[in-house]
């Protein structure tokens, strides 16, 4: 974050003042026993709900979207960020004591309780969020117990339902993003292409061991779009090489690994439940992110967790593994 702040570091003392602000909250959830969660599932899912509502009518709209609630000019919040715990809360409660395989009702049921949430952000329009939100969602139902017919029918409607979704639910500037992603960004290197030519330059030139921290020119001749949030990793493969994005991917997929431990060695079907949808969570977030920046996945706004400007995703993150940590502090719950 200090290369990409160049002279002006505001930005980088406004993200250590989040980061400081989020590790708080972290210490906060980790002291908090898993049966509060559970006791306020329910509570939590509606709040989310209600929140993704007052965006409808009350939300700040910056650069087309309208996503953010804005407490009198103190700060701003996403509520979509607070939904990515939300979700997976309320299914992992709903579904705790559920038979294995999960019967069609309940099934249904789960599905309805991920498909509003999600329909309301995509609806902001926030398709990154909505994916994330929708992985979580459906990871906790994975989790839970569903039969492999399920996941074969949920695929073939997908694939019947792809084209009218791609007609009457997207937008022009989403369709042209997959546009981009299939013909190759080389087809508009002006337009859509620009992001994605210029990341990929930007990884490709740092080689092994990069240019050195602050020489990245992408980033800092303003050839990188985001340079700050979504494609901070090309900035950092850019100034640190291959062995940096090593380290990198290395140290999140350890953190990965060890929340999956410790949600599945947990003795409680709750906690199973929604500390596996964190953790996958956390793999969706770093996951999406270096697909899209790598030209692998259309470009859709997803941030490089605890790396990336920004205020919301950060504390999100950061209280997802208290509740993760929780686990382990309270592991006889």
């Amino acid at each position: 974050m200090s290369s990409v702040s160049g002279a002006d570091m505001t930005l980088f003392y406004d993200q250590l003042g989040r980061m400081t602000i989020g590790l708080g909250i972290l210490v906060l959830a980790a002291q908090a026993p898993p049966s509060i969660y559970l006791r306020w599932a329910v509570g939590f899912y509606l709040l989310g709900i209600f929140l993704l509502i007052l965006v409808i009518f009350f939300g700040v709209k910056v650069k087309g979207s309208q996503r953010w609630l804005d407490f009198y000019g103190l700060f701003r919040f996403q509520p979509s960020e607070l939904v990515k715990i939300t979700v997976p809360m309320g299914l992992a409660w709903y579904l705790q004591n559920k038979q294995i395989p999960l019967r069609s009702k309940h099934v249904w049921i789960s599905l309805i309780l991920v498909i509003l949430p999600v329909s309301l952000i995509y609806a902001q329009p926030d398709l990154g969020t909505s994916i994330l939100v929708a992985g979580a969602g459906l990871s906790v139902l994975f989790l839970a117990g569903i039969s492999w017919r399920w996941i074969l029918s949920a695929s073939a409607f997908v694939a019947i339902t792809l084209p009218l979704f791609w007609a009457f639910a997207m937008t022009g500037n989403q369709k042209q993003r997959v546009v981009t992603l299939l013909s190759g960004p080389e087809a508009d290197p002006l337009g859509t292409g620009w992001n994605i030519m210029q990341s990929t330059t930007a990884i490709g030139s740092g080689g092994l061991l990069g240019k050195g921290l602050g020489k990245g020119t992408q980033s800092h001749l303003d050839f990188l779009p985001e340079a700050q949030t979504d494609f901070i990793i090309a900035v950092i493969a850019e100034e640190f090489g291959l062995i940096g994005v090593s380290v990198l991917l290395a140290l999140y997929i350890a953190v990965l690994a060890r929340a999956l431990y410790l949600a599945v060695t947990s003795e409680s079907t709750f906690v199973r439940l929604f500390g596996g949808a964190l953790s996958m969570t956390f793999f969706f977030y770093f996951g999406v992110n270096i697909a899209m920046v790598s030209g692998l996945l259309p470009v859709v706004g997803v941030p490089l967790p605890l790396i990336s400007y920004g205020g919301s995703s950060v504390v999100t993150l950061l209280l997802c593994f208290g509740m993760i940590m929780s686990m382990r502090f309270h592991k006889a719950w």
